[in-house]
């Protein structure tokens, strides 16, 4: 006779996150010891954690949380997008999201060793979370906004739970103008954010890099049309000009009416209210972006799995 129930089994899942054939197996093994059974499966998770970390993880959630005047946007990865519907994993994204909204910068290494509210650090949680969950997963990047007055308006696309998603966006507005003016317009121009996808606040924010990666395209499609090399130079600049204002957040065009620049918006905005309202700066993470995600054949990994 089993020296564990059904229960049992339940119960070291839900504490543990584990798999049923795993959670069985492990119980069998502590003769029903529940503590036991955690701990035989931590240590052979852990065991193999360091493997893991190899995976591509391009999957996961993205948490943004606001306190004040002060919100932060944290990027945590899984290799799977089942592992973010996972309550243990998103548990884990919003406790650390909270942690960060703490911290005096946005250095993900001190995230990292920043005390986990249940106990031990972040990094150690996230070992693991990875322990037992069985997937790669990576606190990847945060960044935080702040106002002296004013507000941080929060915003999430697809979300996946309270301030969780896949694409999580903070807008900072510098006002004395009251709150009720201002989380309007912020809604707006992070719903803006996120559909127009934005590269810097302004253009002189642009990276360097891209603006050259841009550069050097506009000048092999002028040096195409056989012009004259004053008039290609002419062309070159005017290409990175409408570069500039389509990928700058206050150049673009506002989405909601598909004809004021955002800095006009914010203007209009400010001048109805009575009181100046600058739009101070903004976050735009979505999930994955910028991660190659490794090509794999599905039906290799299952014949493979099958063969053992």
């Amino acid at each position: 006779m089993a020296a564990f129930t059904a229960a049992d089994v339940k119960a070291l899942r839900e504490k543990t996150g584990a798999g049923m054939m795993d959670a069985k197996k492990a119980l069998e093994e502590a003769n029903g010891d529940i503590e036991a059974a955690v701990d035989a499966l931590r240590a052979k998770g852990l065991a193999t954690a360091a493997k893991k970390s190899s995976r591509t993880a391009a999957e996961g959630l993205v948490g943004v949380a606001v306190e004040g005047t002060k919100g932060v946007a944290v990027e945590v990865n899984s290799e799977t997008d089942f592992v973010a519907k996972n309550d243990k994993f998103q548990d884990f994204v919003r406790k650390t999201t909270q942690v960060a909204l703490e911290q005096a910068s946005d250095d993900v290494e001190a995230l990292k060793a920043a005390a986990y509210p249940d106990g031990g650090t972040v990094a150690e949680k996230l070992t693991d979370n990875v322990a037992t969950i069985g997937e790669n997963q990576q606190v990847r990047r945060m960044k935080s906004v702040s106002v002296t007055s004013g507000v941080i308006v929060p915003y999430i696309h697809n979300a996946a739970g309270e301030g969780l998603g896949k694409i999580g966006v903070l807008v900072a507005l510098e006002s004395e103008a009251p709150a009720d003016v201002l989380e309007p317009l912020g809604k707006q121009l992070a719903m803006h954010i996120a559909a127009a996808f934005p590269q810097a606040l302004d253009a002189d924010g642009l990276d360097p890099d891209v603006i050259g990666r841009e550069r050097k395209i506009a000048a092999e499609k002028a040096a195409e049309s056989g012009k004259p090399a004053e008039v290609q130079e002419k062309m070159v600049d005017g290409a990175i000009k409408k570069f500039a204002k389509e990928n700058a957040l206050l150049s673009q065009i506002f989405v909601m009416d598909n004809k004021t620049a955002i800095a006009d918006v914010v203007a209009k905005a400010g001048k109805d209210a009575g009181s100046a309202i600058v739009l101070k700066d903004y976050v735009r993470f979505q999930l994955g972006e910028g991660i190659e995600k490794e090509e794999s054949d599905f039906a290799a990994e299952v014949a493979a799995a099958v063969a053992g």
